[in-house]
């Protein structure tokens, strides 16, 4: 997520390219948000991750299994995983021949991002402190929930 002129904690991300921050989220089938995490851009996809499960550990407790795309492959990661909630990680692979196909379980977390789209304030990072996108990011799913009821 690109960064404003007024944001204060910013970071390099050298894949992309983009200076700013990153939005983890852990969410379950219908693409509601169980454990979130705002970090600047240079932390990893699974360091990132990582911190979330960390911080939501208490309402992760009965998850058994976690569905990952191909960046979040390795040993150390699905142990570190495994000791903070007890899930096993599986990895939801893409087409060997590289052609586009849709595979549903990885776009719901894509869809849930789709979401965050929609909100005006989160379309790019306005705020100056990472706790602050943070609670912005929390408040757009609870108005996602509260329309849904």
């Amino acid at each position: 997520m690109k960064n404003t002129d007024t944001a204060q904690a910013k970071g390099y991300d050298a894949g992309k390219k983009i200076s700013g921050i990153k939005r983890h989220i852990l969410v379950d089938t219908q693409g509601f948000p169980h454990a979130m995490a705002v970090t600047t851009a240079n932390v990893t996809d699974r360091a990132g991750v990582l911190i979330a499960v960390e911080r939501s550990k208490e309402t992760l407790c009965e998850v058994t299994a976690v569905l990952a795309d191909s960046g979040y492959t390795g040993q150390p990661f699905a142990q570190r995983v495994y000791e903070k909630i007890g899930a096993s990680v599986q990895i939801a692979k893409r087409h060997e021949l590289h052609i586009f196909a849709v595979l549903p379980q990885r776009w719901v977390v894509e869809r849930s991002f789709a979401w965050l789209e929609k909100c005006r304030r989160l379309w790019k990072n306005c705020e100056r402190k990472l706790n602050t996108s943070l609670q912005f990011v929390h408040l757009a799913f609870l108005v996602l929930l509260l329309k849904k009821c």
